[in-house]
């Protein structure tokens, strides 16, 4: 079938949800994408922070294809040994207590919600409790991950929310002093910004909120669904702190494209909920978590936080010098393989530049920057190169 059959196919047939390019992929290999009229690619999107092995990755697709012939959903009112297998390694990566596998971050962070709520319950027996969440925070779109995303785009056409969210200025420990009362039971944050514009927390505000619910019996919650799984140069981006949180989120690139997520709580948090409060059909199947324990083999195996810290340095100077080459770029901040350009213009016409002309896949955080997260096992090779099409794609 033809390109504008196939796009004009999906547009009478997919709800009208997404502004899509007009571009339809069909297989991948390494970091490069191939289209269905034969055109390559260079991925650094990596379907949104998802892709951290690539595609084809070897000994990935084999692991998926062997548990398909064995058994690929169960339900969770039995065991299975892919689920307990990737829990084990997961918890041995982030030093967590226990794990719950759902099958997306936006999940995952309903879970966190719940344990912070329930965690309240049970200290005070009261429902009155108020959550500090961050403004120019993403954590999804259910209703409840959406009620502590701190974007009134997001936000407005779906009000009432949750009540009792209050939302404090990112790195502005101050702003979060000032909402502090006996009624906050947590604080939900990303370790690293990303929908937001890619904002690393600074340790000054990170150490001081954990100090803060330390001292209150409030839990701090970290969401690394974007974040996590090695993109920063760290395995969960918390631990270049030394701050560790009572839950945590992740999701993306655990399962490398297989729909999982997870949230994960240590301590006091750990035991908070009880037996029926929380449950999934699907999160945590055979299939899902046989991924989830191959990526996670395959990142101790083949020392991917490693890479990532070698090439991640080689971004950052490759776009620094990007930077200083074009007025345009007004900052540029990150960690490891999840940095950020920030122009002074709107962004989607440079990556739409980018897509169409240079065959290069970029996505945006916010209007005015270009968000880069690759696969984790992009070479300096695939550096130069993108730095070669991004830059044609800016001056054009």
């Amino acid at each position: 079938m033809e390109k504008e059959q196939i796009i004009n196919k999906a547009e009478k047939v997919l709800y009208k949800i997404y502004n899509r390019f007009p571009v339809v992929f069909d297989h991948g290999k390494g970091v490069r994408l191939y289209d269905t009229d034969g055109e390559e690619y260079l991925d650094f999107g990596a379907g949104i922070a998802v892709m951290g092995l690539g595609y084809d990755y070897p000994g990935f697709n084999d692991a998926v294809k062997a548990q398909i012939d064995k058994i690929y959903h169960i339900s969770n009112l039995f065991y299975n040994e892919p689920a307990i297998a990737a829990g084990e390694k997961l918890l041995r990566a982030s030093c967590m207590d226990k794990v719950f596998f759902t099958n997306s971050g936006t999940e995952a962070v309903e879970g966190a919600l719940k344990i912070a709520k329930r965690h309240a319950f049970n200290r005070g027996m009261r429902t009155d409790y108020e959550i500090i969440a961050m403004k120019h925070s993403f954590h999804g779109r259910s209703l409840g991950a959406l009620s502590v995303t701190g974007n009134d785009h997001y936000q407005i056409p779906f009000a009432p929310l949750l009540p009792n969210i209050r939302f404090a200025e990112y790195n502005d420990l101050d702003s979060v002093k000032a909402l502090w009362s006996d009624k906050t039971c947590a604080v939900i944050m990303e370790t690293i910004q990303g929908e937001g514009g890619i904002f690393p927390a600074t340790e000054e505000f990170i150490g001081g909120i954990r100090e803060l619910c330390d001292r209150s019996d409030a839990l701090l919650i970290l969401d690394e669904v974007q974040c996590g799984m090695g993109r920063s140069g760290f395995m969960f981006a918390w631990q270049e702190y030394g701050v560790k949180p009572d839950v945590m989120t992740v999701a993306k690139a655990l399962g490398n494209g297989m729909p999982i997520g997870a949230f994960l709580a240590s301590g006091r948090a750990a035991t908070a909920m009880e037996s029926g409060d929380h449950g999934t059909t699907f999160g945590g199947n055979p299939l899902v978590c046989a991924a989830a324990s191959k990526v996670l083999d395959i990142f101790e195996q083949d020392h991917i936080v490693e890479h990532v810290n070698e090439i991640g340095s080689y971004l950052w100077e490759k776009l620094e010098e990007l930077a200083a080459k074009h007025d345009c770029i007004a900052d540029h901040r990150g960690r490891g393989l999840i940095q950020g350009l920030e122009f002074t213009v709107p962004v989607g016409p440079i990556i739409t530049e980018a897509l169409v002309n240079q065959k290069l896949v970029l996505i945006g955080a916010g209007s005015h920057t270009i968000r880069v997260v690759p696969p984790l096992v992009i070479e300096k090779a695939d550096v130069d190169e993108m730095i070669r099409r991004l830059d044609t794609a800016i001056t054009r």
